[in-house]
């Protein structure tokens, strides 16, 4: 597993893309495939060439796009996104995961809504993202042809546009403390205090209450905590991913839930008479 850290792959070719790319491919381990997992905020289409707009054309060959929905949360107006909508406009396989958490009648005006806007798209339900690997690797789906036709078209909108995806308003907010939150506190902003813009969190946090490590997830309005032990020294890290987020008032927020700091106490002697 390589991780790229340095720089977002979703909007311009990216080197550092690219680089890792030739880094797996010139090991000495045959590679039989290649997965690029993004943010949940990728636009597809800058990816797509950069492996047709580069020298890695002629080293690898594109399988498929493959597009995970909340079945759940997602609607046609999905957070009035226009990532959310390339995201299926480019999908060659849509996964709508979280079927267990609607009726046959969402995922039916899913489905249509889907193919209206992708023909010939595969559509695979699924619970916790469980989808047989055949039905996803080795596919052939990718249609390069009608990609590589829109290149020229896509740098001329980007370099007019400057598009990005703070275009939509995303943005992410990140926290890191070495004290412990209070756990009372932390549910309350959780519950009560989070913006309802915050679409995603993740983070490994640190209470007071335990001596357990915490993994934290939230989507849409759930979350969760799975604990288990310590293998470094104790801290919060914490990431919120939303739309129009007030950086500055979900600082102040999060900071309001750790533990106070130790108060310092000072001892005066009293003069002795020898």
């Amino acid at each position: 597993m390589l991780e790229l850290s340095n720089g977002c792959i979703c909007c311009t070719i990216n080197d550092s893309l690219v680089e890792a790319v030739y880094q797996i491919l010139e090991r000495e381990d045959r590679i039989d495939y290649l997965i690029i997992e993004t943010t949940g905020l990728a636009d597809p289409f800058p990816i797509i060439l950069t492996f047709l707009a580069t020298e890695l054309k002629y080293l690898t060959d594109l399988d498929s796009i493959i597009t995970l929905v909340d079945s759940e949360t997602f609607t046609p107006e999905h957070f009035e996104s226009d990532i959310a909508l390339r995201q299926i406009k480019y999908g060659d396989i849509i996964v709508l995961n979280k079927i267990d958490r609607v009726d046959e009648k969402k995922i039916k005006e899913l489905e249509n809504f889907i193919r209206d806007n992708k023909q010939g798209v595969r559509i695979f339900h699924s619970q916790y993202g469980k989808v047989p690997l055949a039905l996803l690797l080795g596919v052939g789906l990718t249609q390069e042809d009608i990609y590589i036709s829109q290149i020229r078209e896509f740098r001329r909108d980007r370099q007019s546009a400057g598009y990005h995806i703070e275009n939509d308003g995303f943005i992410a907010v990140s926290f890191e403390s070495n004290r412990p939150f209070d756990l009372h506190k932390f549910e309350n902003f959780i519950i009560e205090e989070m913006p309802y813009t915050v679409f995603r969190a993740k983070g490994i946090l640190w209470f007071e209450e335990s001596e357990l490590r915490h993994i934290f997830q939230l989507s849409g309005n759930r979350y969760e905590l799975e604990a288990d032990e310590w293998q470094t020294q104790p801290k919060n890290q914490l990431v919120l991913i939303g739309r129009n987020l007030d950086t500055a008032l979900i600082h102040d927020q999060i900071k309001n839930c750790l533990t106070p700091h130790p108060k310092k106490i000072k001892f005066v002697l009293p003069d002795l008479p020898f």
